[in-house]
């Protein structure tokens, strides 16, 4: 079923989008960054545009990387939340040279559902494993955790492996299996070993590098991939989750690479990740597939 999806999340809200940029909350702080998909005119007048507590200046040299300007008294770093069950995740932001924050909160829908799915196999007797690739700072992780699942997390930077472990600890979490690691080389090895995993959650980025230099670019690689983790996840009630985040790569993409690789599914969805700003303008940020066995 194709569908479009937007988290209820407390701690973000999309203010206002236009001019290629976002104006966002994030719990108590407002930040203003680049956003390549908002071609329109933003709704609110400049000024509160300029009332942000953050905002992302990119560096004329480089189409990615910039520096942060901040108002007297707010911190580089804080905390949001997010509640699964009796759980409330705590994930630190953090301002960095490439704009990001260290949360994508568009992928709290895939965290509801990754929960519900290791829930779901829970009440059926099962403990589930559930397999992260391209972890970055953890919310997919934890909220596997959250709901009781063995969680494996995979990122080939140890920085960000360092953070997503800050993010466990703060949300009272313990337990998850960390590797630092390029994800290919890990899967192709995880087949060799015979280990199965009831979930697998795939977050790729468009161009990486291995924790050992190792090229990843996504066009080429992601087929490979999901063939081994059609070898590594278990053949009934399992659960998939994709997410693309590379503008021209739509869901429909996701939908036909994974069922080439891995048949047809019981149950599947697919379509674009969404916030709507105050004036209702939707702003796409990303698309994804997932399914269950």
């Amino acid at each position: 079923m194709q569908e479009q999806l937007t988290p209820l999340f407390g701690d973000y809200e999309l203010i206002d989008t236009g001019h290629f940029e976002k104006l966002e909350r994030f719990g108590r702080f407002v930040t203003r960054r680049p956003e390549p998909q908002a071609i329109w005119r933003p709704s609110l007048p400049s000024g509160e545009w300029e009332r942000a507590d953050a905002a992302f200046l990119r560096d004329a040299r480089s189409d990615e990387r910039g520096e942060w300007r901040l108002r007297p008294g707010v911190p580089d770093r804080w905390s949001v939340g997010y509640r699964l069950g009796s759980t409330e995740l705590r994930m630190r932001l953090g301002l960095t040279s490439f704009k990001h924050v260290g949360i994508f909160p568009e992928q709290a829908a895939n965290w509801d559902f990754i929960y519900d799915s290791c829930l779901r196999l829970k009440s059926g007797g099962v403990r589930p494993r559930v397999l992260n690739l391209f972890a970055y700072t953890g919310g997919a992780t934890l909220a596997a955790r959250a709901a009781g699942a063995e969680t494996t997390h995979v990122d080939s930077v140890r920085q960000v492996v360092t953070w997503a472990r800050e993010n466990m600890e703060t949300s009272g979490l313990d337990g998850v299996r960390w590797i630092v690691e390029d994800a290919l080389r890990f899967v192709q090895r995880e087949v060799r070993r015979g280990n199965r995993y009831h979930g697998i959650i795939l977050d790729p980025p468009a161009y990486g590098r291995g924790a050992n230099g190792e090229k990843w670019i996504l066009e080429d690689n992601i087929c490979e991939m999901l063939e081994c983790c059609a070898q590594l996840l278990e053949p009934a009630g399992a659960f998939l989750v994709l997410n693309l985040y590379s503008m021209g790569l739509s869901s429909t993409l996701a939908r036909t690479a994974v069922r080439q690789a891995f048949g047809a599914p019981r149950d599947e969805q697919w379509g674009e990740l969404c916030f709507s700003d105050r004036a209702g303008k939707q702003l796409p940020l990303g698309t994804y597939y997932r399914f269950t066995r």
